[in-house]
């Protein structure tokens, strides 16, 4: 079993998405979840690649927000569109990624997703409220690279 697969059991994932559920019930925000071996390039050039792949960068608000995980390189991004990088307060991705550093350090990795997940969402919520009509515009998946 390769460390992709190994990184999360499949209850973890399922935890992963039901976070992402519960941190986009309040908002038209979009968050997503993409768990790689490894890359040849630097990590936030990777992330930005995977957030075109996944057409995040599609969403009407540009507000998705990307969770990228390199499982062999022990490296990870949260990358946000556009829209929600104007709006977040200075240093809010950098405290998220703390927050998610902080568990991982340990192994706590699902839970650091989890954590990360809802943190975003709290942020999308604020700057992004839901509105009778929105739909969800991404897949709640992992994808896995």
């Amino acid at each position: 079993m390769d460390k992709v697969e190994a990184f999360l059991t499949a209850e973890e994932e399922q935890e992963i998405v039901d976070a992402i559920l519960q941190a986009e019930k309040n908002t038209s925000g979009e968050i997503r979840v993409h768990i790689e071996a490894s890359t040849k390039i630097d990590h936030f050039s990777r992330a930005q690649q995977v957030f075109h792949f996944l057409k995040m960068d599609n969403t009407k608000d540009e507000n998705g927000v990307l969770l990228y995980v390199a499982v062999n390189d022990r490296k990870f991004v949260i990358y946000g569109d556009k829209g929600i990088d104007l709006a977040v307060p200075k240093g809010f991705w950098e405290s998220t990624k703390d927050l998610i550093a902080s568990h991982f350090k340990k192994g706590h990795f699902k839970r650091g997703i989890v954590e990360g997940v809802l943190n975003a969402g709290k942020e999308l919520e604020k700057h992004f409220p839901w509105h009778h009509g929105d739909i969800n515009e991404l897949s709640d998946a992992i994808s896995k690279g």
